[in-house]
């Protein structure tokens, strides 16, 4: 890890053209694994305890890992190789690849960084070629997955502190770094956004984009 400048790429509507967690909900479906009326009574409740202030974006992350619980993780490895083949292949643009390579090129140290699980993103980083990822963890007992979150969720400040784990544990810093990119689109990542010596906005929801006018930081579509 000798370069000395940083990259990181948000998942999620950046290097995906989708939500990995709701295309794993709907691949589930589809296999008539999840009942969509029951998932969707849920999701609804949820989203409206969400808006109303009495539950958190925590909340979220537990309700898609409940899809894990109590499955036998051979099992969930082939639902998985099939999920990454119909939904996620699919929605890895030219786009997005030739982004990595440009970054890739110029040899500098590249990192996904996403709130979504590593259950789900594990393989996905590795069919963009990445190496390095920090995602939410999501915690086992006796090898199987309970739901919850292990440690610090990988999202809006959370990012900032898992980050500075990631590279404190190797020696390294944010501020070390003499440039430092950071591709998202969504406002929740703000807080890591606004670390990097080069923030980039990628097909931004509505919050992101007016920060990114406000500020002049660029703004790239990636489809």
């Amino acid at each position: 890890m000798s370069s000395d400048v940083l990259a990181l790429f948000d998942l999620d509507h950046t290097l995906l053209t989708l939500d990995s967690d709701e295309a794993w909900v709907e691949f589930l479906i589809e296999e008539g694994i999840l009942d969509r009326a029951e998932f969707e009574r849920a999701n609804h409740e949820l989203v409206a305890r969400y808006r109303a202030g009495e539950a958190t974006s925590v909340e979220f992350t537990h309700f898609y890992l409940s899809t894990l619980v109590g499955r036998d993780p051979d099992l969930l490895a082939t639902w998985h190789a099939t999920y990454l083949e119909r939904k996620i292949r699919p929605a890895i643009s030219a786009s997005a690849r030739a982004l990595l390579d440009r970054h890739r090129a110029d040899d500098h140290l590249l990192i996904m960084t996403t709130a979504t699980s590593r259950f789900l993103t594990a393989p996905i980083a590795r069919e963009l070629g990445l190496e390095h990822l920090i995602a939410t963890e999501p915690e086992m007992q006796d090898g199987f997955y309970t739901g919850k979150v292990a440690g610090t969720p990988n999202m809006r400040e959370g990012k900032v502190t898992r980050l500075e784990a990631w590279l404190g544990e190797r020696g390294l810093a944010l501020a070390g770094f003499r440039q430092s990119w950071f591709y998202s689109d969504s406002v929740n990542d703000l807080p890591l956004l606004l670390r990097v010596t080069h923030p980039v906005a990628v097909n931004p929801d509505p919050p992101l984009a007016a920060v990114a006018r406000m500020k002049d930081w660029p703004q790239i579509e990636i489809k």
